[in-house]
Formats: C-alpha cells, structure tokens, sequence
C-alpha cells in the first residue's frame, strides 16, 4: 500500500466541527472538538479509499493545499493533510489456520478475507 495526502477543510458547525475533503465528495467527518474532528477524517478518508477501491472506482489525485480556493459561505477554522494508506490490488493467498478458529470467523463475518484483512489493519495500526 502507498500512504496518500489529502487536503481537507475543518468546519464550524454548531458546537463542534466538521470536515470535508475537496477532492473526494462525500468524504465527511465530524467531532465535539477540532481534535476529534481531525482524528476522525483520518478514519473517514482511510474508509472512503478502501470502499472506492472495493468498487472499482478510480481514486482522484490530491490536490495541493495551497491550490484550493477559499470559499466566502464556509466558516473555515484549519485547513490540514491528512494521511491514509491507498488500498492496493488484491491478492490472493493460501494460509492455513486451525479449523476451530475458521468456524469462529464464519460465525462472525460473511466474509472471510474481509474479516482477516480488517483484523490484519487494527493489528498493524496498533503495533
């Protein structure tokens, strides 16, 4: 996977922020603080990209923060890059696990290699 940086415009909005990304429409986020509001888009943009992948839709190029024009109706508070791992082709692998554990998983998810592969991402995000 190849990290990716996209510009994104935090928002008042009521008593918290939101966040919008110029470059993916639809791609939101929002939090109680600007912090919150921050972190938030993190997940909100890694989630965009992989159900855009999922799709077979084709992700746009970022745009550099300098180049995107100020628009007078928001009530801008920061402007920030935030960065996500642009999900890759997939690939198909053989692994071999014990049979009470892949009954444990097919309880669970509908989908194996979904279930394995978001498991695979907390576990890396958390080392």
């Amino acid at each position: 996977m190849a990290s990716v940086v996209y510009p994104a415009i935090v928002e008042r909005a009521g008593s918290g922020f939101s966040v919008f990304f110029p470059d993916l429409p639809g791609c939101t986020s929002a939090g109680e603080t600007l912090q919150d509001a921050v972190l938030n888009a993190e997940q909100a943009l890694a989630g965009h990209l992989l159900v855009t992948v999922r799709h077979n839709e084709e992700v746009s190029d970022p745009s550099h923060l300098d180049d995107i024009e100020r628009d007078p109706e928001i009530d801008e508070v920061a402007r920030v890059l935030v960065r996500a791992e642009k999900p890759g082709k997939a690939v198909r692998i053989n692994i071999t696990l014990d049979e009470g554990l892949v009954a444990a998983i097919d309880r669970r998810a509908s989908n194996r290699s979904g279930f394995l592969a978001e498991a695979a991402r907390r576990a890396l995000a958390d080392a």
